[in-house]
């Protein structure tokens, strides 16, 4: 008969505590000295494939410094990673805190057999042609069924002008869109409709199975999410924010689920209260945010502590580029959500590629020159 096997012990605080310093700095000096690296992934209507909004991402950490801390977030999961640097601003705790509690004791919209959530969603966000910058605003619209299992249908109108900084980014927004009305048509909407959201064949971040893997646990949540998105973004607390807000501007979550998100926003270090009447396409709400001092920009969250909803998000940058002034407020979303008896017909799972008579395989999508 074999013995069991004893499993590992668990390190004691004390040298928990030391092993996370010791790691940290490492984290930190890898940081310090790793170059920032913008990825670009647009479609033909210029706008991400992958996700309703461009983000800019880093890579931040050393392969040692990334690997180690893996290790470190497994084994932390049990005896609590999340909160051991501190955790936001009292202030920004108190809101969140309050977010939370109203989102679990406010109803989430009911939407009965047949109807569906619709979630609308206005994005800004810069867009570039040779160095030369621009803003252009989308307008989506996602209709979520009763059964989450079935088909959810996604229309996103073709971008249009928001804004630019000059007459030269002025005349390249003006030809960057002319470029895509010509191509595709003022009008053109990209119609998608696919089975709990899977989109041009992948899974989704929010469906059902996505979040279910979601801990609800606050601490544990964070450690989640720091596991996540290890290696991405200029620092491992900045990219724990961007997670929360991308599934935050999904629209689709439940309560419980907004509740932990924002829990877990308030055991990250750094993040702070912005301000109390911030307007957002003209709703207003409470802003909590976080400056990341690598990339000189603010992250900002933007919430109503009295509901639990959440209202959007914006990006500040700091550092004047590619013609863009300082202290510009480079991207923003807002969402709501409505009950609505039906969604509209039509739409591919592949939508674009499928007009342009790409094929879907396995290993990518095969498109016509």
């Amino acid at each position: 008969m074999n013995t069991p096997t004893a499993p590992a012990p668990i390190p004691d605080e004390h040298s928990m505590r030391r092993m996370e310093a010791a790691l940290f700095t490492r984290i930190d000096a890898a940081e310090a000295n790793t170059p920032n690296r913008t990825e670009s992934h647009n479609s033909v209507v210029g706008r991400e494939i992958s996700s309703p909004r461009s983000r800019r991402r880093w890579i931040g950490f050393s392969s040692v410094a990334a690997a180690a801390l893996a290790v470190a977030l497994v084994l932390t999961d049990v005896v609590g990673f999340a909160g051991w640097r501190g955790g936001s601003e009292t202030a920004a705790a108190a809101v969140l805190e309050q977010a939370a509690t109203s989102a679990v004791q406010l109803s989430d919209p009911v939407v009965g057999d047949g109807e569906y959530l619709l979630v609308e969603t206005k994005a800004v966000n810069i867009n570039s042609t040779d160095g030369t910058s621009f803003l252009a605003l989308t307008t989506d619209q996602m209709y979520i069924p009763e059964d989450r299992d079935d088909d959810w249908v996604w229309f996103r109108p073709v971008s249009q002008p928001y804004g630019s900084f000059g007459p030269e980014s002025q005349a390249a927004s003006e030809a960057n869109f002319a470029a895509i009305h010509a191509e595709h048509g003022e009008d053109y909407v990209e119609k998608l409709r696919a089975p709990a959201g899977r989109w041009y064949s992948g899974d989704s971040q929010v469906s059902p199975e996505a979040l279910s893997d979601l801990p609800r646990d606050p601490h544990r949540l964070l450690n989640y999410i720091y596991r996540t998105t290890l290696g991405s973004g200029p620092s491992q607390d900045g990219e724990a924010l961007v997670f929360i807000a991308d599934r935050l501007r999904s629209g689709v979550l439940p309560a419980d689920v907004r509740a932990s998100l924002y829990q877990a926003a308030a055991l990250i270090p750094g993040v702070e209260f912005i301000e109390d009447q911030a307007t957002l396409d003209g709703r207003t709400g409470t802003a909590i945010g976080r400056v990341e001092a690598n990339g000189n920009f603010r992250q900002d969250i933007i919430i109503d502590p009295a509901t639990g909803l959440f209202i959007g998000e914006r990006r500040t940058e700091f550092t004047a580029q590619n013609g863009i002034p300082a202290n510009t407020i480079t991207s923003w979303t807002s969402v709501t959500t409505t009950v609505v008896p039906n969604a509209p017909a039509g739409g591919t799972q592949n939508g674009f590629m499928d007009d342009m008579g790409c094929i879907t395989t396995n290993g990518g999508s095969i498109c016509p020159p």
